[in-house]
């Protein structure tokens, strides 16, 4: 796999076609959702009404209609699965597209692009004023640039900060100097982290920082698509070549020996990472397509068939049909399946109470007057719903028993709060008994006029001496 590893600066130009369409319909969808969510005001009847919250003091993650509490984090593991199993599916159907349009480094990187070719103009312009002494017009361009750049990355780094806060208390507060400390920190940092990832290192990071590059290739078969140029077309027995005044015309450059690429250099020009990708297939292609508009630019101008650079297999290459349903998309696309099923199936199963019962073990029993034997449990619960809740706490499977709440008469539970119960279980040991009985709590709540029912396994548990005497 040949690769152009260069260290020089890059200075990508501009292209207009399909795919720099696609990036940015997909830098407007992901800008726009990214910096407009925590403005989102969302009603839920109880709690805070922005629609993305992460509310680290009450430990609660607010997505819209649904709450996620610590008990929940096992979600977690499931979207970072799905998102690695949804990661290695597109990538064995189409290569690094992730990279070349979803990557956050490839849409900051863009922006900051985009930045600079507003204020230093084309390509030429940039690499004209780069080699320019250092002269007031250049010292403006330079700084304005800079300037922008940090802007850009202030309002990245604020804009995240806004996931974790009311978004319009925590702006005021924020430039009236009222905002935690954390708010400013994580400002900071996200503005430098921007600042330096997205336009001083831009491409580096692609190059060197970032390990998917590395491992894409053993995601890679023969049915893989990926950006490529048809050598045989473009160079032919003689190679490319510039057009000249007797090579103009497609028939007498082929009688000349040469192909069709006119070698512009339009496609290594556009390159986000500076690649030649005449040269083969290498790791630092991002798969953005872009080299793919700026050759079929050239071939609309000479008046040619497009495709001389594309996305294609290697199975396509050699002249056989592509197949995109296999048994390793099949095993991904029934896994993302499953994934996504058992995520959604335990979201909407969710009941509004969340139980755990624990036993206190010093001491882990109590010998009463009566000859009954005492345990003494923990009970925890966390309403998830947004309306009070009244607990009904009852045993099932421990006969005979009583279950003791002290001065609790009526448990009420107040919309997303947690409550500990102490609660006391008594029970006169049978002679032939086992050591420990497993029995259940059974807790009853009455949601919206529907019965729900709670039950948590535990054990009760006797002196042996108690079992055989």
């Amino acid at each position: 796999m040949p690769h152009s590893l260069d260290t020089h600066r890059i200075y990508p130009r501009s292209v207009k076609g399909a795919f720099r369409s696609l990036k940015y319909l997909v830098l407007v969808l992901a800008y726009g959702t990214y910096f407009t969510l925590p403005w989102l005001r969302w009603d839920r009847g109880g709690g805070p009404d922005q629609a993305i919250l992460f509310d680290i003091h009450a430990r609660r993650f607010y997505l819209f209609d649904l709450v996620v509490h610590p008990q929940d984090i096992f979600w977690l593991a499931g979207m970072l699965i799905l998102a690695a199993l949804l990661l290695f599916f597109v990538t064995g159907l189409a290569g690094r597209v992730f990279c070349g349009y979803f990557c956050f480094q490839t849409l900051w990187s863009d922006v900051f692009v985009a930045i600079e070719r507003f204020v230093q103009g084309e390509r030429t312009a940039r690499i004209r004023l780069d080699k320019a002494p250092w002269r007031p017009i250049k010292i403006l361009k330079k700084g304005l640039t800079h300037l922008l750049w940090l802007v850009m990355s202030f309002v990245t780094g604020l804009a995240f900060v806004l996931y974790w806060g009311d978004a319009p208390t925590l702006v005021e507060q924020f430039f009236s100097a009222e905002a935690p400390f954390a708010a400013y920190a994580t400002t900071l940092f996200l503005t430098a982290t921007t600042y330096v990832m997205a336009g001083i290192a831009r491409e580096q990071v692609c190059l060197y920082m970032c390990p998917y590059s590395r491992f894409q290739s053993v995601m890679f078969d023969e049915d893989t698509l990926v950006v490529e140029y048809d050598r045989l077309r473009g160079e032919g027995s003689a190679g490319r070549g510039r057009l000249q005044k007797t090579l103009r015309d497609r028939d007498s450059r082929h009688q000349a020996g040469m192909g069709d690429c006119i070698d512009c250099g339009y496609c290594v020009q556009v390159c986000p990472t500076g690649i030649d990708i005449r040269e083969g297939l290498q790791i630092e292609c991002i798969s953005c397509g872009l080299c793919i508009d700026a050759c079929n630019t050239i071939m609309d101008s000479v008046g040619w068939e497009r495709g001389l650079i594309k996305y294609t297999s290697e199975r396509s290459r050699l002249g056989e049909k592509t197949r995109f349903i296999k048994a390793k998309t099949l095993g991904y696309g029934a896994a993302i399946l499953v994934v996504s099923g058992a995520l959604l199936w335990s979201v909407l199963t969710r009941g509004d109470l969340d139980m755990s019962a624990s036993q206190i073990r010093q001491p882990l029993f109590v010998l009463l007057s009566d000859g009954r034997i005492q345990n003494r449990y923990e009970l925890k619960f966390n309403n998830k719903s947004e309306q009070t809740l009244v607990l009904d706490i009852g045993l099932e499977g421990l006969p005979g028993a009583e279950l003791d709440l002290g001065t609790l008469e009526r448990i009420e539970l107040a919309p997303e709060h947690s409550l500990r119960v102490m609660a006391k279980v008594r029970l006169a040991p049978e002679p032939a008994g086992a050591e420990q009985t497993p029995f259940t709590f059974v807790v009853g709540t009455q949601v919206g006029g529907q019965q729900e029912v709670v039950r948590h396994p535990s054990q009760f548990v006797v002196p042996a001496n108690r079992i055989n005497r």
